[in-house]
C-alpha cells in the first residue's frame, strides 16, 4: 500500500499555518474537558463518595493540565529521546512547532500539574487523577491519527498486505504502527475504561480508574514497541529493549499496584442522592 499523502497542513494564510497535529492537542482538550465535565456531573457514577472536585474546578484544571502536557511533552521528547539539544542547540527546545512531543513526558507534566492543582484546592489528588485519565484515551486517538497525516513514527518492515510505504522511510512496506496506537491506546483503551468508570463504578474507588489506566496504556506501549520503528537517533538497548519499553514499564508496575490498593479499600455507606451531587469541601474526603 502507499501512504496516502495527506497534507499535514489544513490551513494556510500567509506564514500562519494550521496543522492537523495541532489540531488534535486543541481537539483533545476540549473534548476532554466536556467528557470529564459530563462525568462530574454524573450523580450515577458517585455512588459510595462524592466527586473529588466540582464543574468549575474542572474548568481550571484544565488550564493547568495544558500547560502541563505541553510543558512536560516537549522537555520529555529533549531528556528521553534528544538529550544533545541542551547543549547544542537549547533555543530549538522552545520550538515545538518543529515537533517532538513525549507522551511519558506529558504524563508526568500532566501528573506535576494535577497534584499541584490539588494541593492548591485541597482536593484528594489521586480521586482526581481517576477522572483526569478517564479522558486521556481521546488524545491517544486523535493524536496518533495527526502522527500518521504526519507520516511520522511509522512501523518496521513488514510483509503484512497492510504494509505501507511511508515517504522517507525508504522503499520497504512498514508497519501503519500509528493507526495500530490509535485504536489500542485511544479507542480499545477509552472503552476499557469507560466500563469502569460506568459498569464497574470504579470512580468510587480511589486509584483503581487511574491504575487501569497505567497498566492498560503501559501494556499496550510495551507491545506496540515490537513493530514501531525506533528514532534513527537512539541507542540500542540490550535485550531488543526501547525507550519506549523501558519508559513504560514503571507504569505497569504502579498501575498494579494502585488497582490492587484501590480494590482492597473498603467503601464507605452508599451516599444518598437525587441528583448530581457537589465536590467535596476540603477535607471531606480521603488525602491523597
Amino acid at each position: 500500500m502507499t501512504f496516502p499523502h495527506i497534507d499535514p497542513v489544513l490551513v494556510q494564510i500567509g506564514p500562519f499555518a494550521i496543522r492537523w497535529y495541532a489540531l488534535a492537542y486543541v481537539a483533545t482538550i476540549l473534548l476532554g474537558w466536556r467528557y470529564t465535565i459530563g462525568n462530574i456531573r454524573n450523580a450515577k457514577l458517585w455512588t459510595y463518595r462524592p466527586p473529588p472536585a466540582t464543574a468549575e474546578q474542572i474548568d481550571d484544571l484544565i488550564l493547568w493540565l495544558t500547560l502541563g502536557v505541553i510543558v512536560g511533552g516537549r522537555l520529555g521528547h529533549v531528556l528521553f529521546y534528544t538529550p544533545a539539544l541542551i547543549w547544542t542547540d537549547p533555543l530549538e527546545i522552545l520550538k515545538i512547532w518543529h515537533g517532538g512531543m513525549s507522551f511519558h513526558g506529558g504524563a508526568l507534566g500532566v501528573l506535576v500539574a494535577g497534584l499541584a492543582f490539588a494541593r492548591t484546592n485541597k482536593l484528594d489528588a489521586l480521586r482526581l487523577g481517576d477522572v483526569i485519565v478517564a479522558a486521556e484515551p481521546i488524545g491517544g486517538l486523535l493524536v496518533r491519527i495527526a502522527n500518521f497525516i504526519n507520516g511520522e513514527l511509522w512501523g518496521r518492515p513488514t510483509t503484512a498486505p497492510w504494509g505501507m510505504v511511508f515517504p522517507g522511510a525508504g522503499p520497504l512496506p512498514r508497519h501503519p504502527s500509528q493507526l495500530y496506537e490509535a485504536a489500542l491506546e485511544g479507542l480499545v483503551l477509552f472503552l476499557v475504561l469507560r466500563w469502569a468508570t460506568h459498569g464497574r463504578k470504579w470512580l468510587n474507588r480511589r486509584g483503581v480508574v487511574m491504575g487501569l489506566f497505567l497498566t492498560g496504556y503501559g501494556l499496550i506501549r510495551i507491545s506496540l514497541e515490537n513493530v514501531r520503528e525506533p528514532d534513527s537517533y537512539m541507542p540500542h538497548f540490550p535485550l531488543g529493549l526501547t525507550m519506549g519499553m523501558m519508559l513504560s514499564a514503571p507504569m505497569v508496575l504502579l498501575g498494579l499496584l494502585l488497582m490492587w490498593r484501590g480494590l482492597r479499600e473498603p467503601l464507605p455507606p452508599p451516599v444518598a442522592q437525587e441528583e448530581a451531587p457537589l465536590a467535596p469541601r476540603a477535607g471531606a474526603d480521603e488525602p491523597a
